[in-house]
Parts: C-alpha cells; sequence; structure tokens
C-alpha cells in the first residue's frame, strides 16, 4: 500500500517539471550535500534557450535587487514538516462553517495552503506590517544564522526567526522587509484563480519597492491600479506636511481575464437623483450625455447629418465625429432614446435610462467619505470589543468592502494573510449580508504578543490572533442580528486550524537514519500527542481536500471513522482492523481511503487491503500514514 509523503510540496521540484517541459536539454544532473542524484537545471543552456544572441556571461539588465532575495526565493520554495491542527473549542460552528481561521506563521501557512487551495482564491487583500523603524516584521528562517546570544535575548525564536523591530539603524533596513513580504507574495500568487487578484495596502516608505516586487512577481501586463485612499480628515499639525493618505496597489493574476469581470459600483443616492424623466419616458429616468466622440479611430459611417425633429440639421462638431454608426443611431433614434431639448431643437444628446445603467465606474481615488478613515477604523474596533487601543491602525470595513464590491462574486474565496483585527472577515460577512453572497474567507495571523501593560492584555487577549478571533466573532454576532430576516442562513462561523510541527515523528521523513542501536527510539512513527483529528486534517491537506470541507465522524464495528465531503475521503485511524471492516468501508465507495500502517491486524491483510478495495470499491485510491 502506498504512503502519503505528508509534507508541502518542494517549489523548486514543481518549477523544474516546468522547465523540463519546456526545455528537457536543459535538465541535467547532480549530486547534493549527501552525495545523492538529483535533477539540476543547466542554467548557462537555459539562459542560451531564451535568447537570440549568444550568450557570454552576467549582463547587466533591469531588476529590484537586494541583499538576501536569493535566501528569500529559496525559502519560498522549500518544504516544509509542519501541519494544521483543529482546534474546535476556539472555533464557531467548527462542524458547518467554510470559513477558516489559521494561526500560525503565515510564510509557513501559505505553504500549507499551496496543494489545497492552488489557483482557488479570487481576491488576496493584505495590510502588511509597515516598514515604519517600529512595527514588529516577522519571523523569517531566510535571515541571519542564529546564535545563543539572541536566542536567549528573546531576539530570535527557536528556528532561528527575527522577533525584533526593524530598526532603521538596521543595515538591511529595507532589504529585511523586502525579503519578508517577497517569499509570502511570491507563494500567494499561485493560490490565485486565473481571475484573481491582490491588493496591497501600503504607504510611502515602500509604495516604489511594492510595486516592483509586484511587477516582477505577476509581470508588469498585470498592474490593475494603484489607488490612493485619503486615510484622514484633517492634516496633523505637528508635521510641516501631513500625510493624508495611503495607498492600496493592485495586481490581477491575469489583467486580461479579469478586466471584464471588474465590477461597478452602485449609484449613489445623489447619483441616482440626477435621473429624471420630464417627457414622461415609458423606460422611467433617465439622463442625456454627449453623442459625438474624438475623431481619432473614427470610421467614414460616423460622419452623417443628423435631423432634430422639428426639421433643424446637426453635424458633429469640427474634429468630432457621432458615437455610433448611422444604423444604429436610426435604431435608438425610433426606439425614443434621444433627447433634443423640450423644443425638439437641440443639439443631439443619448438617453441613459436608470434602471439599465449597470452602475458607475470606479477612479483611483478614494476618499474618506466613501471608504472610511483611519478615525473611524479605530472607533468601530474600538466599540466592537468594547475597549480602547485594542489594535494600532486597522484599516475600516468599509474600505475592504468597496474591494471585495469590485473584485468579488457572491461565491468568491478571499484570503488576508496578515489578518491583523481582522476587518477583512469582518467585510466579507457584512457584504455577503447585503447581497446575499456566500463568499468564504481564510484569516492567518501569528500569534504576535502583545505589551503586557496594555489595556487589551490586561483584558484577557494575550495575542494578536486573540483579538482577530474576537473580532469575527463578535462583528458575526451583530451582522445576523441585524439581518436576521434578510439573511437567516449567513455563515459567520471559522474553523479554526494552528500551525504546528507535524503528525509525524522524524523517521517518517528520514528513515535512512533508521538503524540497529535507535530502533526501539522509532517503533512508533506518529507523535504520541496527536489525535485522530489532527491525522484527518494533515492528511486534507496532503490529499488536497478543502481545510473547510464537512466531517461526518460514524462509529463502524466499534471504530471511529470520519467521512469527509460525504464519501470525498474516508479516514480510519483506529488501530485493529480487520477484514470485515475494511469490507464494510469499501462498500460507501470513496473516492479515496486512509489508514495508519500500523492498524491492520496482520501483515496479510494489509497486503490485501487494495485487492479488497478493487473487487468492492474499484474507483478507490487506498493510502496508509
Amino acid at each position: 500500500m502506498e504512503k502519503l509523503d505528508m509534507q508541502t510540496p518542494s517549489g523548486v521540484e514543481m518549477n523544474i517539471d516546468k522547465i523540463a517541459a519546456l526545455f528537457p536539454n536543459c535538465i541535467t544532473e547532480d549530486r547534493d550535500e549527501n552525495g545523492e542524484v538529483k535533477r539540476s537545471i543547466d542554467f548557462d543552456l537555459l539562459r542560451q534557450e531564451l535568447s537570440t544572441d549568444v550568450v557570454e556571461g552576467v549582463r547587466e539588465r533591469y531588476t529590484l535587487n537586494w541583499p538576501g532575495k536569493n535566501e528569500a526565493i529559496a525559502t519560498a520554495n522549500s518544504p516544509i514538516n509542519k501541519t494544521l491542527r483543529p482546534c474546535p473549542e476556539e472555533s464557531v460552528d467548527f462542524d458547518s462553517t467554510e470559513n477558516l481561521f489559521i494561526e500560525g506563521d503565515n510564510l509557513d501557512a501559505l505553504k500549507l495552503l499551496q496543494e489545497t487551495y492552488l489557483g482557488k482564491v479570487k481576491m488576496i487583500y493584505i495590510d502588511p506590517p509597515y516598514n515604519t523603524g517600529k512595527d514588529f516584521i516577522y519571523s523569517d528562517n531566510f535571515t541571519a544564522d542564529k546564535s545563543e546570544f539572541e536566542l536567549e535575548s528573546g531576539q530570535r525564536d527557536e528556528e532561528g526567526g527575527r522577533l525584533v523591530a526593524n530598526l532603521e539603524s538596521n543595515g538591511r533596513y529595507h532589504s529585511d522587509w523586502l525579503s519578508m513580504l517577497y517569499s509570502r507574495i511570491k507563494l500567494s500568487r499561485s493560490l490565485l484563480s486565473e481571475d484573481g487578484v491582490m491588493l496591497i495596502s501600503i504607504d510611502d516608505n515602500e509604495i516604489s519597492n511594492v510595486r516592483k516586487i509586484c511587477e516582477e512577481v505577476f509581470g508588469e501586463q498585470n498592474f490593475v491600479a494603484n489607488v490612493v485612499w485619503q486615510k484622514r480628515t484633517s492634516p496633523d499639525a505637528r508635521k510641516p506636511i501631513s500625510a493624508g493618505h495611503e495607498y492600496v496597489i493592485i495586481f490581477a493574476r491575469n489583467f486580461e481575464v479579469l478586466k471584464p469581470l471588474i465590477n461597478k459600483l452602485p449609484l449613489t443616492a445623489e447619483q441616482k437623483k440626477t435621473y429624471k424623466n420630464s417627457d414622461n419616458d415609458p423606460r422611467g429616468p433617465w439622463v442625456s450625455s454627449d453623442f459625438t466622440a474624438q475623431i481619432g479611430h473614427a470610421t467614414p459611417q460616423q460622419f452623417y447629418t443628423i435631423t432634430a425633429p422639428n426639421g433643424n440639421e446637426h453635424v458633429p462638431p469640427p474634429g468630432t465625429c457621432w458615437k455610433n454608426i448611422k444604423s444604429v443611431y436610426k435604431q435608438k433614434f425610433d426606439e425614443g432614446r434621444f433627447w433634443f431639448g423640450k423644443d425638439g431643437n437641440g443639439f443631439p444628446r443619448r438617453k441613459t435610462y436608470l434602471k439599465e445603467t449597470e452602475g458607475r465606474t470606479v477612479w483611483t481615488w478614494w476618499t474618506n467619505k466613501d471608504v472610511g478613515h483611519n478615525q473611524e477604523a479605530t472607533k468601530e474596533l474600538k466599540e466592537m470589543m468594547q475597549q480602547a487601543n485594542a489594535f494600532d491602525n486597522p484599516k475600516p470595513v468599509r474600505l475592504i468592502r468597496r474591494m471585495l464590491q469590485l473584485m468579488t462574486s457572491k461565491e468568491s474565496l478571499v484570503l488576508d494573510f496578515f489578518a491583523g483585527s481582522a476587518s477583512t472577515a469582518h467585510a466579507v460577512m457584512q457584504v455577503n449580508s447585503e447581497d446575499d453572497g456566500h463568499r468564504k474567507f481564510i484569516m492567518v495571523q501569528i500569534p504576535e504578543v502583545c505589551d503586557e501593560k496594555s489595556e487589551t492584555y490586561k483584558s484577557g487577549y494575550k495575542n494578536i490572533s486573540e483579538i482577530s478571533q474576537e473580532r469575527i466573532r463578535r462583528s458575526g454576532k451583530k451582522i445576523k442580528e441585524e439581518n436576521a430576516t434578510t439573511a437567516p442562513d449567513l455563515d459567520i462561523g471559522f474553523r479554526v486550524l494552528k500551525v504546528d510541527s507535524s503528525n509525524m515523528n522524524d523517521v517518517y521523513y528520514t528513515p535512512d537514519q533508521l538503524d540497529q542501536d535507535n530502533i526501539d527510539l522509532f517503533a512508533e512513527h506518529i507523535k504520541g500527542d496527536r489525535t485522530a483529528e489532527d491525522l484527518l486534517f494533515q492528511v486534507m491537506l496532503d490529499w488536497g481536500v478543502p481545510l473547510s470541507a464537512k466531517i461526518e465522524k460514524q462509529t463502524i464495528d466499534g471504530k471511529t471513522v470520519y467521512l469527509v465531503n460525504e464519501n470525498d475521503l474516508l479516514a480510519c485511524f483506529d488501530n485493529g482492523i480487520n477484514e470485515g471492516l475494511i469490507k464494510k468501508l469499501a462498500e460507501h465507495k470513496p473516492m479515496r481511503a486512509i489508514f495508519r500502517d500500523d492498524a491492520f491486524e496482520s501483515d496479510s491483510l494489509k497486503i490485501n487491503v487494495d485487492q479488497i478495495f478493487k473487487v468492492l470499491s474499484p474507483g478507490t485510491e487506498v493510502k496508509s500514514i
């Protein structure tokens, strides 16, 4: 019986596969540090394949570079032996919700999500810690080597990740921050669907660098917009020139696919008031607009004379033409879709009807009147959490609400891997309540410890993750109460999963280290403190089963059996499995079945499991851990 590998895929191996498919002649062999033969790329030959000129050494080229960039790329591509462990006691509606809250380093989380959510996320929004010289940056394994001093002083965690502020006095002030963000953006791109989009909040400190990173990861042609958000309502008098804005930079996975899918915004009440019906048109209120266009790409059919109802004739002014060719104009005129003024003698204008208006096109200037501001965000969080300063610099729900209105449909999956105060989750539930949508969210937040002197800590919140989760609980409850009649089935729950070390002992991944002297140490390949549910979620990750899938727990012949998404996956991790149970499980005809490798009553049964399923359920893929 084949065994699952139970670790994240190697980004390097996936990339080598892609290159091998295009340039098989560029694949060669090399030896790793242990002397084992491995596939590798002949980069000199690959460079030549991608150039019409003879390539002779490294040439200068246009690129964004910094110390540590190659390490960031290597870190993004390297696999990890970690998993996500379910935490039902911290969840809301664990068994029925389709939303996820992942607690842990987002670099690990993004790697763990690769197989299951590859190409399935419609919108990613992140509000990363700004590079101000004061903010907590992030734990990363690609930074400098760990040392006893840094570990003991708390500057690094046990895996060597930095846990300190990125001060401007640091010689790698920009480099460390860019490395942190680059690896995460690189990983997140692969999660986006072909019509997916990424939006990043950022300020003046790193806006130019963030755009360059995104141009490299997504391609310049997939730039959508650089939105300027008016974050304040008044200038800061303490500064000579006060910054009243931040940015939301937007890149698409494929802009040509996304472009026709970007939604228009609903008309405001003020805009609707401009629609009148002075001529009692049966189609209802309308506004008139200019019927001329610039002459640039005009055809001869766009030059003709229009005769008004009173007989006056009109031609396009110099340098212009009519917007439509004559046959289209004639059709619209016959339908009564033109306005010539009250006396029928005015210059022709085309009618646009309120009931036929799709909405308004958004532009890149987002005012605080339309999408909120910093003070509003702080106030709404304060009221929600019932305490002051629960979180520094949260984003207003209205800001993210606009992003969702523009970029998502009712069934979209939304990811935020810098969840912070969980404004994104709040906004997703809010928009769902407004349009009867079923958007799902995945929030990721590291459990950054709160300042012990803060009111937040004294109120019982020990880390940022706890604040995020409580924000979702409270906002979800409030939204559902306010929309009990219009959105009774609103999903306000979330399934909490925590990044942790693998459920498997190291011997599972390094069996070559097993010898007669230490064989007793590795008699058990699964860690003793892990539950069946822990194993189930690692299998779901490894097999690409959605982590929000419905899980049914049954008892069959005294053994606990899990059915995931009805028959997508059947799992039983109990010991003492006999042939009778195997036959009963096969009757469910699951797509996949998984067991512990050491769970069978006999070695002969373990060998025969595949044959039993082939007879009773030939479509089932059977594996063990």
